[in-house]
């Protein structure tokens, strides 16, 4: 029933204002109280819920113990992790050192530059000498002191049998020894002399460390010839491709002498035609008069001027097919192949030694080179071994010495022409005509590509 109805059904019976008014307002109150108390109610379960959700909070210092006491248990277990990644490493670093000398596949730098510990003229002492301590060892073997037991062993009592039950486990360890010494031989190149070095080295210890129970070792005079053996080889080998190299180096001087000697003929045969121009000019001069003379006379010098340069060419040529030594000494660059500073400086004996330098600058580099002095030289080999001297510590390639490239600047390289050849001329310009070419033709390329602005970079993507 609402208000109205009450107040209504009041007024029909009768009921005082007064009385109505009464009742209306206590009929309020009581609704205030009620929905007060539903309020109240609502408020009290919001803030326990709330009370409960942060309940792990509430208490500040309780919680920053908690975490402390998480942080130091995660400390913990990272140290004791960083402490067993470290033992492993360790494992990990020995068993790799091991497995390297294995690998033949491994950097040269990691191993080291081979130092020769021969200093054999030929090939054929290389040889002679690798056979000598072949025989050494097997004299060892021989005499029993390649591989020795420390213990005289009984077997069942007997020690017939326990000798022979040594001399089977040395036949073993030697078989074995062996084997992994004739792999280190068989496989040794020049980036891998000391890891095979290593590898037998390693094969030593671990036989030994195999028999240790047997007490069974190898001895020292056995791995020492071993190793020797292993050095011989390599050498050898290494002096073996020198002298290839030396071979074809001789071949080519030969060729180049024999081509000296083909120069001299030719530049003869030409200072002979012009001989006999010259005569035959001569003669028709002698009979022509008037303006025919001053033809004939002019011509005259012309023939005069080729024969004086024949002549020239000819006792050029001769000197250099009588004197091996002399020759010319080149020093050329080449910015757009090599790079700033880096400078080649050669010999050539060639009559024309442009020839050399064009030649040096054909479809086997991108560019030309610029020449900046050609130097004759009687003793040609000694100025070039001077200058080569002079930048030896900046020599681009060290191993192979034909390969005559040096990084050095070019005042550096005049101040040494000038103290080793005074006089010669020297061009520091480089002109570099192909290279800056090409760079301004692949600039204005670039100019010309329409390159899309970008205004404001987007916070993310």
């Amino acid at each position: 029933m609402t208000t109205g109805q009450v107040v209504a059904f009041i007024l029909v019976l009768g009921v005082p204002l007064w009385a109505i008014v009464a009742t209306a307002l206590a009929f309020h109150q009581r609704s205030a109280r009620r929905l007060g108390e539903v309020q109240l109610q609502d408020q009290s379960a919001r803030a326990n819920a709330l009370e409960e959700r942060f309940k792990p909070i509430t208490d500040q210092e309780a919680e920053v113990k908690r975490l402390q006491e998480v942080v130091s248990t995660k400390e913990t277990e990272i140290e004791k992790l960083r402490a067993s990644y470290a033992e492993k490493m360790t494992v990990y670093n020995r068993l790799a050192k091991e497995v390297a000398v294995f690998d033949e596949k491994i950097a040269f730098a990691e191993m080291g530059l081979y130092e020769p510990h021969f200093d054999y003229s030929d090939s054929e002492q290389y040889k002679n000498a690798i056979a000598s301590v072949r025989d050494a060892q097997k004299r060892l073997i021989t005499n029993k002191t390649a591989a020795v037991c420390k213990t005289e062993w009984t077997v069942s009592g007997s020690k017939a049998k326990g000798q022979t039950f040594t001399n089977r486990n040395v036949k073993l360890t030697l078989r074995a020894f062996n084997n992994e010494c004739d792999a280190a031989v068989a496989n040794v190149r020049w980036n891998n002399a000391n890891a095979m070095e290593k590898r037998i080295v390693t094969a030593r210890q671990q036989i030994d460390n195999l028999n240790a129970t047997n007490e069974v070792i190898i001895t020292d005079n056995y791995l020492k010839l071993k190793l020797q053996e292993l050095f011989l080889t390599h050498e050898y080998r290494e002096k073996l491709k020198a002298e290839r190299e030396e071979r074809a180096e001789m071949a080519r001087a030969a060729r180049e002498e024999q081509k000296f000697i083909r120069d001299m003929e030719r530049a003869e045969e030409e200072e002979d035609k012009y001989k006999r121009l010259l005569e035959k000019a001569k003669t028709e001069a002698s009979r022509a008069a008037g303006t025919q003379m001053e033809a004939y006379n002019e011509k005259i010098r012309m023939l005069e001027r080729d024969l004086a340069d024949a002549h020239a060419k000819v006792e050029r040529a001769q000197a250099m097919a009588e004197k091996t030594r002399s020759g010319y000494v080149y020093i050329i660059s080449n910015v757009g192949s090599f790079g700033e500073e880096v400078v080649k400086i050669g010999l050539t004996r060639r009559l024309d030694p442009a020839d050399r330098v064009r030649e040096l600058g054909d479809a086997s580099v991108p560019f030309i080179f610029d020449t900046h002095t050609i130097i004759y030289s009687d003793d040609a080999p000694t100025l070039e071994r001077s200058l080569h001297n002079e930048f030896e510590k900046t020599r681009i390639n060290a191993q192979n010495y034909r390969k005559e490239f040096f990084r050095a600047s070019i005042d550096d390289v005049e101040a040494a022409v000038k103290r080793l050849a005074p006089g010669a001329p020297f061009f520091k310009d480089i002109e570099a005509q192909e290279y800056r070419e090409t760079l301004a033709r692949r600039n204005a390329m670039l100019a010309a590509i329409d390159v899309p602005a970008i205004d404001v970079l987007p916070a993310s993507i």
